[in-house]
């Protein structure tokens, strides 16, 4: 298989010694100029010292870094990464009889850069974030179903709109082996519908997994709202745990049936209180009577998805925050959080907290959340923690 060589600046391998994964356009000192989106290369140090072997691509992160050595990208790379990948996701005892859903391969923390695999049940959802991952998906499909005790049966790949649109690859999203056995996945014992066909993101949001059995622990007898619901997740977890009332709200139609669904997948519907409105999470806290719910969740979408919005989504953030603090009973409970990767835990924390000065309440914080071990942080990416959190006792 054939390299091509990227040569950088003079100090400007300093970050790959420390083992980053990302070399920046401009970090490059010459480049061969054959070098299209997705290829193989070979960085090298100004003084030709080999440093790595990645994918390279057009934008400001240049090359994604697999190695730090002169390790070839074969088959039998992606092999050994993703089965180092599941034993470490075996060790976290995420594959029980009582849950079958969790993420297998979180990008940079699982040193596979560009590259995301979640699983529900039998079900691989592979995403390619970056052209190199696309270029290796059928390699890397045929590794998943080779991992031990034969987890996987299907891979469905997800990548149309992940993979950036300047590079032209006109991905389709379709199973690469297999085909649909189930739709239904296990989370600690409760079931839910995944639709990766046509969902955000793989079709389900994982990461919330143990942020949902903590709110779950303090939901007996409480009125619980769960703002953006999407599948209703939250809601799920809120009804096991006892509480007196569940209203879900999102914007989408086809969500709120999905959480409906759900809660008909784990519930009886007699003497079960929920109810779903497909309405504005903005419209919807503006309108609702005060004191109604003593459990609230918001869990939006990202605010910025780019730095450039950063000022907006705090802004965006306070608001949000201040609009459910106003009409919260003395001796309710908050949980708040941000998936924006461009808003760092201070930025995020500094919204809310001016959101509670706003409101003029008593505000203690009870948990800092985060995202669950299966979506680890490589120690030399810090990049990699997105999900922030907070449970706040309100007076």
């Amino acid at each position: 298989m054939t390299y091509k060589s990227v040569t950088l600046k003079r100090g400007k391998e300093k970050s790959l010694e420390r083992l980053h994964p990302w070399v920046f356009s401009g970090a490059i000192a010459t480049a061969e100029e054959t070098i299209e989106e997705g290829d193989l290369v070979t960085v090298y140090a100004h003084d030709g010292t080999l440093i790595g072997n990645g994918h390279s691509q057009i934008g400001s992160i240049a090359v994604r870094m697999l190695t730090f050595d002169d390790t070839a990208i074969d088959e039998a790379f992606y092999q050994k990464r993703l089965l180092n990948a599941y034993r470490m996701r075996q060790s976290l005892g995420l594959q029980r009889e009582d849950n079958n859903a969790f993420r297998l391969v979180h990008g940079e923390g699982d040193f596979l850069p560009g590259l995301v695999v979640d699983i529900y049940g039998p079900t691989a959802v592979m995403q390619a974030h970056s052209p190199g991952m696309h270029f290796a998906r059928d390699i890397i499909a045929q590794a998943l179903t080779r991992l031990p005790g034969n987890v996987v049966h299907n891979v469905y790949y997800k990548s149309e709109t992940t993979l950036p649109y300047k590079a032209h690859l006109d991905p389709v999203n379709d199973y690469i082996i297999g085909g649909m056995e189930t739709d239904e996945a296990l989370e600690n014992g409760l079931r839910f519908h995944v639709d990766w066909l046509k969902g955000q993101k793989t079709g389900f949001f994982v990461d919330q997994r143990e942020n949902r059995r903590l709110l779950e622990h303090y939901s007996k007898g409480r009125k619980v709202l769960n703002m953006f619901c999407y599948t209703g997740g939250f809601s799920v977890y809120a009804l096991r745990g006892g509480a007196e009332l569940v209203h879900s709200v999102d914007s989408s139609a086809k969500a709120v049936r999905l959480t409906e669904d759900n809660v008909a997948l784990n519930f009886d519907a007699t003497g079960v209180k929920h109810e779903a409105f497909a309405e504005d999470a903005f419209k919807f806290l503006d309108n609702m009577d005060k004191d109604a719910y003593d459990l609230v969740v918001l869990d939006p979408p990202a605010f910025a998805k780019h730095q450039s919005a950063l000022r907006n989504a705090l802004i965006g953030y306070r608001r949000l925050n201040a609009k459910a603090l106003e009409k919260m009973p003395s001796g309710s409970i908050l949980f708040t959080f941000s998936c924006s990767q461009a808003v760092n835990k201070e930025q995020f924390r500094l919204a809310v907290f001016s959101a509670a000065a706003q409101t003029r309440r008593k505000v203690r914080i009870l948990h800092q959340l985060t995202q669950p071990a299966d979506h680890p942080i490589s120690i030399y990416h810090p990049e990699g923690e997105y999900l922030k959190g907070l449970v706040l006792y309100v007076e």
